[in-house]
């Protein structure tokens, strides 16, 4: 067994008082393994890697390293769904329905992609029970979307879609390119040299990281039906199926697999004028914009947060994501997180093996941006 807490990695010039925080996340036994990386202007200032991939700390958390990010995965659909509206293959204000004809009934037929990636189509769940099994099933429960009513009237309010926002952004996808989350992330991604996976072969789920989980569910706030339907019904997640059966599923909303520097480097060209890490320009300016435009800012009727929602991301309207105003990301329940803010030409993003009870705004995440952001 390995005892000391071993920290490694990319420490640019300036921001050795990032490192500080993150070994303090350690030192304070508030991680057992993390990875966290920042991109200033495209160019990687910070890849931090510590601690451990499992319990028992017999395995080392390497720079290759990848762990479940849960909803934080819903950024990286976010931002493929931005790189074919640049390919001019999708448009926001299109209906759903032009892309997906099945997704325009039962009141659904006026719903734009814009209104869908910000949960204002009133499909936060699915409502009719059904074993949660099914959620492996990818055309069985894009038939079920397409079919299902709305449960409220779209657009009036958003209503988060832990599973759901995952499957209509990805048959999107799949509908304007003809691949699947997982062979879009296979084909464009790993030609980056990133790791970032939604569907994982064994030997990739061997080598990830084991998921801790919290010591108590998140708060939900004040239940009613739409939280109950999202979060709390015994078919509102993939329950009771193998973990292996689970991980090589394409669930793209929840079990995406990935280390910090993969995250932070995809969304890098939204903070970067539209550039990859690669210098390949991925987004116009003009989708730049229009992604990160309000689309509804309100209460969220199942999550218990006021929130600005852009296309897949949210604003950063309440300090989730760092002290500037000026950022957007998304999060992971557990604690994973992306952040970016094109103002500053930042991304960060911070996969951690044990998690919290915190569906945003992890306290672990927001020491280490706020470091970042004092090193600017």
């Amino acid at each position: 067994m390995i005892d000391e807490i071993p920290i490694s990695g990319l420490v640019g010039q300036g921001f050795a008082s990032v490192r500080d925080v993150f070994a303090a996340n350690f030192a304070s036994d508030d991680d057992l393994g993390a990875s966290f990386s920042v991109y200033v202007d495209g160019e990687l200032q910070v890849d931090l890697c510590g601690g451990f991939t499992n319990r028992k700390k017999q395995e080392l958390w390497t720079e290759q390293t990848c762990a479940c990010v849960y909803s934080t995965g819903k950024a990286v659909l976010a931002f493929l769904i931005a790189r074919e509206v640049s390919n001019g293959r999708l448009d926001y204000d299109q209906p759903v329905a032009t892309y997906w004809p099945e997704f325009g009934t039962a009141g659904k037929e006026a719903i734009t992609v814009a209104e869908a990636l910000s949960h204002q189509a009133g499909l936060c769940a699915i409502a009719e029970e059904m074993p949660p099994a099914d959620w492996l099933n990818w055309d069985l429960i894009c038939s079920r979307i397409a079919a299902a009513p709305p449960l409220w009237e779209p657009r009036t309010a958003s209503g988060y879609g832990p599973q759901t926002f995952g499957f209509i952004a990805g048959e999107l996808l799949k509908r304007t390119t003809g691949l699947s989350v997982g062979n879009l992330l296979r084909r464009d991604i790993q030609s980056q040299n990133l790791q970032l996976f939604c569907g994982l072969t064994e030997e990739q789920l061997a080598a990830s990281a084991q998921m801790l989980k919290p010591p108590k569910a998140p708060d939900l706030g004040e239940l009613n039906e739409f939280t109950k339907l999202a979060f709390l019904k015994p078919w509102s997640a993939p329950a009771k199926v193998a973990r292996e059966d689970w991980a090589a599923a394409e669930i793209p909303a929840s079990n995406m697999h990935a280390n910090a520097r993969s995250l932070a480097a995809l969304m890098s060209p939204f903070a970067d004028n539209g550039a990859a890490i690669n210098g390949e320009q991925v987004l116009t300016p003009e989708t730049i914009e229009k992604t990160l435009a309000e689309q509804i800012n309100g209460p969220d009727l199942v999550l218990p947060f006021t929130l600005s929602w852009a296309a897949g991301v949210m604003r950063n309207r309440s300090g989730h994501f760092g002290p500037s105003d000026t950022a957007f990301g998304h999060a992971g329940f557990g604690g994973s997180c992306i952040a970016f803010d094109p103002r500053h030409n930042l991304s960060v993003a911070y996969v951690m093996n044990k998690m919290s009870p915190h569906l945003v705004g992890d306290p672990r995440a927001l020491r280490l941006i706020e470091a970042v952001y004092q090193c600017l």
